[in-house]
C-alpha cells in the first residue's frame, strides 16, 4: 500500500525511475480498487464512482509507467508500444545509475 501512496504523491512526476515493486504494487492496488468500485457501482446501478476513480489515477498511472521505462533504460515513449512495454515492465531495471537517475530504493 505504501507504493500505491508513493505513486499518488508523485502525481505528475515523469522524471526519475520507478522500480518493479513500485510499479506492480500500484498496478495491483489500482486493479483491486477498480474492481471494488465497479462492484459497488453495480450494486447502486451507476458507473460514476469507477469513472471518477479512473480519471483520478490516469496521470499517476502514466507517470509511474514512464518512470518504469526509465528504470530499464528506455524513454517513456516506449510505453506506447503494446507488447514490448509489458516485457520491459516485467524485466529487471538497470543496476546502476543511468541517464534518468539513481537506482530507486525499494
Amino acid at each position: 500500500m505504501n507504493y500505491y501512496l508513493k505513486v499518488l504523491q508523485n502525481y505528475a512526476t515523469f522524471t526519475g525511475r520507478a522500480g518493479r515493486r513500485e510499479y506492480w504494487y500500484f498496478f495491483l492496488f489500482n486493479v483491486i480498487i477498480a474492481i471494488v468500485l465497479a462492484f459497488v457501482g453495480g450494486l447502486i446501478k451507476t458507473t460514476i464512482l469507477s469513472t471518477i476513480y479512473s480519471f483520478a489515477v490516469l496521470v499517476p498511472g502514466i507517470a509511474v509507467g514512464v518512470r518504469r521505462m526509465h528504470d530499464v533504460g528506455k524513454s517513456g515513449w516506449y510505453l506506447l508500444i503494446p507488447i514490448y512495454n509489458l516485457i520491459l515492465a516485467i524485466g529487471e531495471g538497470e543496476k546502476e545509475s543511468n541517464e534518468y537517475g539513481a537506482v530507486p530504493a525499494d
